[in-house]
């Protein structure tokens, strides 16, 4: 592992732990060369690799540091935690490798994530899906608007009063 601060190849590793459920080992390195700390993330690969199919046709190997980029782009200078946009994608990514075996539509992926951000932040959520939706003009996207203003959000960690 490089250093990423004097590029040194010379590291130890100071803390070991499982992340994630036990998916992910996330461990604490310390450069021998200028003594800085740094944490690294092993994750297993996916050995059967989902293709996804674009909307122009194309096939692109799946990667889940796809969505979540977009999700930080969409939640720029939103009060959400990184931890949540981690969790979201998770979710995601277990249910497409529920549903498809070897390719995946672009769309199919997209309404996923659009359906679980929508319940997250509605300002990230329109964010989001301006650019999903691809919005032919500026009705359609204040009609989006409008529907979500019609939505009431569901209070967060409140318990429900009765239960069916």
């Amino acid at each position: 592992m490089r250093c990423p601060f004097c590029n040194s190849e010379k590291d130890k590793v100071i803390d070991s732990r499982a992340s994630e459920a036990g998916k992910v080992i996330r461990r604490r390195r310390q450069c021998t060369q200028c003594n800085r700390r740094f944490t690294t993330y092993e994750r297993v690969e996916d050995t059967s690799r989902l293709t996804v199919i674009k909307r122009d046709g194309r096939r692109v190997p799946y990667d889940r540091d796809h969505i979540l980029t977009g999700l930080q782009k969409a939640c720029y200078k939103r009060p959400i935690e990184a931890a949540v946009l981690d969790k979201l994608v998770d979710e995601v990514d277990k249910e497409i490798f529920k549903v498809a075996d070897r390719e995946i539509a672009s769309i199919n992926i997209g309404q996923r994530v659009v359906q679980k951000l929508r319940k997250v932040d509605q300002v990230a959520y329109v964010r989001f899906a301006s650019v999903y939706h691809k919005f032919s003009d500026v009705g359609e996207f204040v009609d989006e608007v409008r529907s979500i203003q019609n939505i009431v959000p569901e209070p967060k960690a409140q318990q429900k009063l009765f239960e069916a």
